[in-house]
């Protein structure tokens, strides 16, 4: 029975041996060391003499490291990327830029101003309206004439004791004067609600000028008119002359007769009997 016992001792031997190899190149393949202790062949040969190892064979495999966070980083050149040191005795104060744009300005900004090319002449206002003597209205534009005083449409002049609606009479003439043609006023080319002074020009003729030098309108004081307005009255012309004379219009059509009233009733006032017309029949019985 010892001689069995010894026989397959002897033939495991080498096949442990080959495994033991076999299975040292695995882990070393895998960047791992394993210590393996010898086997003692006389241990091998005597089962029944057991001599304990000092320390067990897996003490060489180290334990698994505990997993590190990734550290997301570059490398970085301090010397480059950090701003350069500087003294307090260097430092200089400057005054602050001005702002790049009005809006960024504490206060409303200002109202663009409004650019006109080198060859204005002015802005057409077509189909101009005269409110008064020298007062014009068109598309969204209401412009006084410069250097006149407007003449109101309901002023009254005297003449001899004698009073004639002359500011009717001149927008009258105003109104003839622009029928038909286009005024162009120096005024900017977008309308306003308020009234604008401009000087205005139909041509090369100024409205200014034939209002007062044909007597439908007064002269500023200090204004480019004030001979025109002396000539006017001289001359008594349109609000400067007499009161204008109706003779050759044709008179009113006189009063006719008022129509007849029909009567409310067809029965007598004094309530008599109603005799029937004597060419109608009787009626029947």
């Amino acid at each position: 029975m010892r001689l069995l016992q010894t026989a397959l001792a002897v033939l495991a031997l080498p096949v442990m041996a080959a495994l033991v190899v076999t299975g040292g190149r695995a882990i070393k393949g895998h960047e791992s060391t394993i210590a393996v202790d010898q086997i003692d062949p006389d241990a091998l040969a005597d089962p029944g003499t057991e001599t304990p190892p000092d320390e067990p064979a897996t003490s060489a495999i180290p334990a698994p490291a505990t997993p590190q966070p990734p550290v997301h980083s570059r490398a970085i050149d301090p010397e480059v990327v950090a701003p350069p040191a500087l003294s307090d005795n260097e430092l200089e104060r400057v005054e602050p830029r001005a702002p790049l744009s009005d809006l960024a300005l504490a206060g409303p900004p200002k109202p663009p101003k409004t650019k006109m090319p080198g060859d204005w002449n002015g802005t057409k206002l077509f189909q101009p309206v005269a409110i008064a003597a020298g007062l014009i209205e068109s598309k969204g534009y209401a412009v006084a004439v410069s250097g006149v005083d407007v003449v109101k449409a309901d002023e009254t002049c005297a003449d001899e004791g004698k009073s004639w609606a002359c500011g009717a009479r001149a927008r009258t003439a105003f109104r003839a004067f622009l029928r038909g043609r286009a005024v162009a006023c120096t005024v900017p080319p977008e309308g306003g609600r308020d009234t604008i002074s401009a000087e205005c020009h139909i041509g090369n003729q100024d409205v200014g000028q034939w209002l007062v030098e044909n007597g439908w309108a007064r002269a500023a004081q200090g204004g480019p008119y004030v001979e025109a307005e002396n000539k006017a009255r001289t001359a008594r012309k349109g609000i400067f002359g007499s009161v204008p004379k109706l003779d050759g219009l044709p008179a009113l059509p006189a009063a006719s007769d008022p129509a007849p009233v029909a009567p409310d009733s067809i029965l007598p006032a004094d309530g008599g009997d109603v005799t029937p017309p004597t060419d109608q029949p009787a009626p029947a019985q």
